[in-house]
């Protein structure tokens, strides 16, 4: 590659998350103080701090070759790109972030068309008003800088579009969600032009291949343990695996050593009854990628 792959890391919320993700899939980044351009022991790739809000943007134009953000702020700018892969953070949420239709509990609203003519506030402009226009329904958009769920209550707005998980926040704040228009997760993208150069697409692919698999490891734990070949079977039965459990005979021994992969939230059951049915010196150890 003659020069780096210029790569985009979420600030914000997702930045945390983003950069343990990124060291258990082999790369360890470091921001120093306020820099917005975090080393990475990668000299093919040069990193850059940028709001998920602005992130395809600088994608599209090439200003990155690539980086991370959410389906909404894509569909917020309307940015031409390479969708290469999504990426569920299951450490920050399980959860895909909705965006949703919210009105006062107490303002008989209960549909979308009865906001003809009313008001909405989001942060999710132009994305909002390209929506209502699709429905012909005809509403004053405003963008509002943050605390969205109080707009209503302040007479500020008759209706607001907001991300939610639960909707707690917003049932907390006086309001009904009276439609869900859109479901957004983290996705690594690319600008066009570097996709199609070899170099830099072979690049994002390996990130695009060890975060995955990164991801996939979360929640899964190995084991492996000591069977008699009278109970090989029976311990084989119990265990659930992403592949057939392997099986190796131990040298000069009636006994097998055993290993398999399984989801943490299992092994507390499954341990005292593989116990139960004759296997011994079981080993718990963590995964950082599964591919």
């Amino acid at each position: 590659m003659n020069e780096p792959l210029k790569l985009g890391i979420p600030k914000g919320s997702l930045q945390e998350a983003t950069i343990r993700l990124f060291e258990r899939a082999g790369w360890k980044i470091r921001v120093s103080g306020r820099s917005y351009f975090p080393e990475i022991d990668d000299p093919e790739i040069y990193c850059s701090l940028c709001r998920a809000q602005e992130m395809s943007r600088y994608v599209e134009s090439g200003t990155l070759d690539a980086g991370i953000t959410g389906r909404d702020w894509i569909e917020e700018n309307e940015s031409d790109v390479v969708f290469v892969t999504e990426l569920v953070y299951s450490k920050v949420s399980t959860r895909p972030a909705r965006w949703v239709l919210a009105v006062a509990k107490d303002s008989g609203i209960e549909d979308e068309s009865q906001l003809a003519g009313k008001r909405v506030a989001t942060e999710l402009v132009n994305f909002t008003r390209r929506y209502f226009e699709s429905k012909g329904i005809p509403v004053e958009v405003h963008f509002s800088w943050g605390a969205t769920e109080a707009k209503v209550v302040n007479g500020l707005a008759d209706a607001i579009v907001e991300v939610t998980e639960t909707g707690s926040t917003i049932r907390a704040h006086g309001l009904k969600i009276i439609k869900e228009l859109m479901t957004s997760t983290p996705q690594l993208i690319a600008n066009k032009d570097a996709w199609a150069d070899p170099a830099k697409r072979r690049k994002i692919e390996q990130l695009a291949l060890l975060l995955k698999g990164a991801l996939r490891a979360e929640g899964l734990v190995a084991l492996k343990m000591n069977v008699p070949k009278a109970k090989l079977e029976e311990v084989v039965g119990l265990l659930p695996s992403l592949q057939a459990p392997t099986v190796a005979p131990l040298y000069e021994s009636d006994w097998f050593s055993v290993e398999t992969v399984v989801n943490s939230g299992q092994v507390r059951e499954l341990i005292p009854a593989l116990m139960e049915h004759g296997a011994e010196g079981i080993i718990e150890y963590s995964l950082n990628k599964v591919i």
